[in-house]
């Protein structure tokens, strides 16, 4: 998927969409819902909620791995499209509600302004993998609702006109990877083994 974006072989694809959210902004409910739901993929506030999960002693080992997966995924995001990726950040003005604040960015990478793959994506999706893998013993029907909020993150980033179709699609395969690799080498399965003692 990189190989693609870098090559720009999906540029006239995402250049339209981008083309399309431009156009479609303007109803003032959907506007703020967008922004709202973009800054809830902050780094600073998905970081805080693992902080939170870690502190309470039953849920210590999933808010350790919640932590370090978001942390490694926002650093290596960073490192991707600043370095990896030449992919700048579309360059287009939003034309909707006027917003009660700045549209976050990603700004762990200084001096570049790389688009793929997208931070918030990838942080999103960590919090459904691993949130929804905890979940699921409990709530075996309804923990894939969870992978709701990683769709609406990745849907607000292009409406917001801060990332490409590609961007978020990379960005939530690559959260995806980080959690799998991060959740495995810190044994997220033993959550459910009662008998053990937690971290």
């Amino acid at each position: 998927m990189s190989i693609l974006v870098d090559q720009k072989i999906t540029s006239e694809f995402d250049k339209s969409a981008m083309i399309y959210f431009q156009s479609s902004a303007g109803n003032y409910a959907l506007d703020m819902a967008m922004w709202m739901i973009t800054e809830i993929g902050d780094v600073m506030w998905l970081v805080l909620f693992s902080i939170v999960i870690f502190v309470i002693r039953r849920t210590r080992r999933i808010g350790l791995i919640l932590l370090l997966s978001l942390v490694a995924g926002t650093i290596g995001a960073g490192y991707l499209k600043g370095y990896v990726v030449d992919n700048p950040r579309p360059n287009l003005e939003f034309m909707g509600s006027t917003l009660p604040g700045d549209i976050g960015r990603d700004t762990f990478v200084l001096g570049t302004d790389g688009s793929f793959p997208s931070g918030h994506a990838a942080r999103a999706a960590i919090i459904a993998l691993i949130l929804g893998f905890a979940l699921s013993q409990r709530f075996p029907k309804w923990c894939y609702l969870i992978w709701i909020f990683p769709v609406l993150e990745s849907i607000s980033r292009v409406y917001v006109l801060q990332h490409y179709p590609m961007d978020v699609l990379g960005g939530t395969v690559f959260g995806i990877l980080i959690a799998g690799v991060i959740g495995k080498k810190l044994k997220l399965y033993d959550i459910f083994k009662k008998s053990e003692p937690e971290l």
